[in-house]
């Protein structure tokens, strides 16, 4: 019996499984682990404050010794964004394509990390070896260049990683999928597929990104005023698009949102982005030309909060205004979860006599960079897999993605639906989780990474739905008697000048529970609570009774 008949491949995702965002795998072979992405995810109503979401990484750093590299499939916030945070505490080298490292870089010369990491441009179809795993990058296509699929091999065998992927035989810029290698690597044998399930539910093939032009060449002419197009920064094929449809109908280009600004910069040195110098126009000049003369490619196609276009929306931008007779278009999907942002900022524009253009009313005016179905089903015809395992999407969409792999020939105890901190272990012969690691979220909030957590997080929604009452008490130092009338301050529970008969009522009620102390107010303990706890569940009783809120109560008191 060889040793590779004896030992097993681990398989531990710590994000991105059961959830969009935060994509992180972990494979693990003979003692050594590899990491495959680490990426971010961004707040929801659920977390107020909140700037960014990483994965909890504690597995990683309880075995940072042993990890032979980071191995990135391609540049998209979800699967990059996290790195620049954790790798101070992991180390190690990464490895990515020219464009994938182009924009890493960016991010951790904004941590002023950049030299102190080991980068390793990776070409399409070249092998590298780290520790036990031979890998190849597999040129796939997606809605950011130099996207990759993994072909990672091991002496137990080959695991096919997708990355995010689709299909698409005609792209701008001619990078196609490399369906070559994938019937290839089929002929051979893989024995576990990873696959992107983001569009599981999308029925047919994927459309060309070519037809997008042919829609900005018939909409641009018609535009009478200012010319807007907001769309991702990272996909520069889509930018090229815009910018070659901008210089056909005579507009200059002006780059509006820093991403923007920067992922255009990484895009032209590495020959990504062909513009010529002349057709570009900087902020501060736009006011040379007319309106009719300028296209503006901007950020913020999601409505999110701060974003420019949210600003230019609200009259709020320094440079750009938008106004009667001009024209916005939205070249981007409604991600789930955005849509009532986006809504209200397409409200705002039309408002102000802006024709906006977007995927509802013009659906061609965007094209999805995740494989619909048929694409999926070909990915696993050609690769013919022993194992399946969905990645990339929510619970629905993997149990979906288990379902069409089992139709296309895998067998029913092969396709396994694996979350976040499974520990998986793979063999010849089964594929069975075994355990879980440390897993989770960790929240970045302006410089802190981690120390707002749940309990923070619950304040901050209490604080938000219930609003805040502080009362200022004075009492005698020794006795604790009450010397004065208390004071509240109130946020978020009542309007002050039009209530004072209701918070005169709240003050009653303090002095009352005061009064009667403790024994009143039902406390278990009634040695340990002095007037600050009298007062604080006297409010709370007060106002969950009148209002049926339950505000967070701060006292203050004053010894005299």
């Amino acid at each position: 019996m060889s040793q590779a008949d004896t030992m097993a491949l681990e398989i531990i995702p710590l994000g991105g499984l059961g959830e969009i965002g935060m994509n992180l795998m972990v494979y693990g072979y003979g003692g050594q682990w590899l990491v495959v992405d680490c990426g971010l995810a961004f707040p929801n109503p659920d977390t107020p404050g909140v700037d960014l979401i990483i994965p909890d990484t504690q597995f990683l750093q309880d075995n940072r010794d042993r990890i032979v590299g980071f191995v990135m499939t391609h540049g998209h916030e979800d699967h990059i964004g996290a790195l620049a945070y954790i790798w101070p505490n992991l180390g190690g080298p990464v490895y990515g394509t020219a464009m994938t490292l182009g924009l890493l870089k960016a991010k951790f010369r904004e941590h002023n990390l950049q030299h102190k990491v080991q980068w390793v441009q990776v070409n399409y179809r070249q092998a590298l070896q780290l520790g036990p795993f031979s890998i190849r990058f597999l040129q796939m296509t997606h809605s950011i260049v130099d996207s990759a699929a993994l072909a990672i091999t091991t002496p137990l065998g080959t695991i096919l990683h997708t990355g995010d992927f689709k299909i698409d035989h005609t792209p701008v810029g001619g990078r196609t999928t490399d369906l070559h290698s994938l019937a290839n690597l089929g002929e051979q044998g893989v024995l576990a597929l990873l696959s992107d399930s983001t569009n599981i539910n999308r029925p047919g093939v994927t459309t060309s990104e070519q037809e997008i032009s042919a829609v900005f060449d018939r909409i641009f002419p018609t535009a009478k005023g200012l010319l807007l197009v907001a769309t991702f920064s990272s996909n520069i094929e889509r930018i090229q698009q815009i910018i070659r449809a901008a210089m056909a109908v005579g507009r200059k280009v002006v780059l509006n949102g820093r991403s923007m600004l920067a992922n255009v910069a990484v895009a032209r040195a590495l020959g990504y982005l062909t513009v010529p110098s002349d057709a570009l126009v900087e902020l501060r000049e736009m006011g040379r030309y007319s309106r009719q003369e300028l296209l503006i490619i901007s950020t913020g196609s999601q409505g999110e909060p701060n974003s420019s276009l949210v600003r230019i929306a609200a009259g709020d931008h320094r440079e750009i205004v938008v106004q009667e007779g001009d024209m916005v278009v939205l070249s981007s999907k409604f991600i789930p979860g955005n849509e009532r942002t986006i809504w209200t900022l397409i409200n705002q524009l039309v408002r102000d006599g802006v024709e906006v253009i977007h995927e509802k009313n013009v659906p061609e005016i965007h094209v999805s960079g995740h494989a619909p179905r048929e694409d999926l089903k070909l990915m696993l015809a050609l690769t013919r897999p022993q194992f399946f395992v969905p990645i990339h999407g929510e619970m629905h969409h993997l149990r979906n993605h288990c379902q069409l792999a089992v139709q296309m020939g895998v067998l029913p105890g092969n396709s396994v639906v694996l979350e976040d901190g499974d520990r998986a272990v793979l063999t010849r012969e089964s594929l069975q989780v075994v355990g879980t690691v440390p897993h989770g979220r960790v929240f970045v909030d302006g410089k802190g990474v981690g120390d707002v957590g749940d309990i923070v997080l619950r304040d901050r929604l209490h604080l938000a739905e219930d609003g805040l009452v502080v009362v200022v008490l004075v009492v005698e130092k020794g006795t604790h008697n009450i010397l004065q009338r208390p004071e509240l301050l109130t946020r978020g529970v009542v309007y002050e000048d039009g209530s004072q008969d209701l918070l005169d009522e709240a003050k009653d009620a303090v002095e009352r529970a005061l009064a009667l102390g403790p024994k009143a107010l039902d406390f278990a303990d009634e040695e340990g609570a002095g007037p600050r706890e009298v007062a604080q569940r006297a409010l709370r009783r007060f106002f969950k009774k009148r209002l049926g809120r339950r505000p967070a109560v701060i006292p203050l008191v004053m010894e005299m």
